[in-house]
């Protein structure tokens, strides 16, 4: 669990990494998305954001309907345990708006992103572990990213238990409710700006 002190600076760190970016005129969004335009359901940046000391993993996109959900897209946080050849570990999603403010926090099945499945005590224990110390492809978005998810470590942890409770509460074999593809986001915090 993340102290108050430790929620206050990455607190601290968002407000910063926001203040440098709009101070030149750009957001985290912008310096994510190229300038030709956004293609739906694509990854960006190509190739997906990958840190091998920590083996952080990220990667933005946005679907079809994430207007209506009221997002402009969102960046799915990872954590590959054993390197880059491991199977990833689905962390969270985090929502923002056009202007990159945050909108929520979710989790999804795992069909949604595939990797490997970890239980919510699993996958928690390797929040930690997000950390994405890289110069490229931003390093503000990087510093960003990287706060946020350490700024709402508690609720993710309480989003990931959510999410394995509502998996048992259908009362199905795990395998078989993990691609049931009429199932996506598992638990979600909505975020006010």
């Amino acid at each position: 669990m993340s102290s108050e002190e430790d929620k206050r600076r990455a607190s601290q760190e968002i407000a910063y990494c926001e203040h440098i970016l709009a101070k030149s005129g750009t957001s985290v969004l912008n310096r994510v998305l190229p300038s030709q335009g956004l293609v739906t359901w694509k990854h960006y940046p190509e190739p997906e954001v990958f840190d091998p000391a920590h083996g952080a993993q990220w990667y933005y996109h946005c679907h079809d309907n994430s207007a209506e959900v009221g997002e402009h897209g969102h960046f799915h946080c990872f954590v590959r345990p054993d390197g880059r050849e491991s199977a990833p570990c689905h962390l969270i999603a985090i929502g923002v708006d056009a202007r990159s403010r945050l909108t929520r926090l979710f989790t999804v099945n795992q069909w949604v992103v595939g990797g490997s499945w970890r239980d919510a005590a699993t996958a928690n224990a390797l929040l930690d572990r997000f950390n994405v110390e890289l110069a490229t492809p931003d390093y503000l978005v990087n510093r960003w990213l990287t706060a946020v998810v350490s700024r709402y470590e508690d609720d993710i942890a309480r989003l990931n238990v959510e999410r394995d409770e509502k998996l048992a509460a259908t009362g199905r074999p795990l395998t078989e409710v993990l691609e049931d593809r009429s199932i996506e986001v598992l638990s979600q915090l909505r975020i006010s700006a």
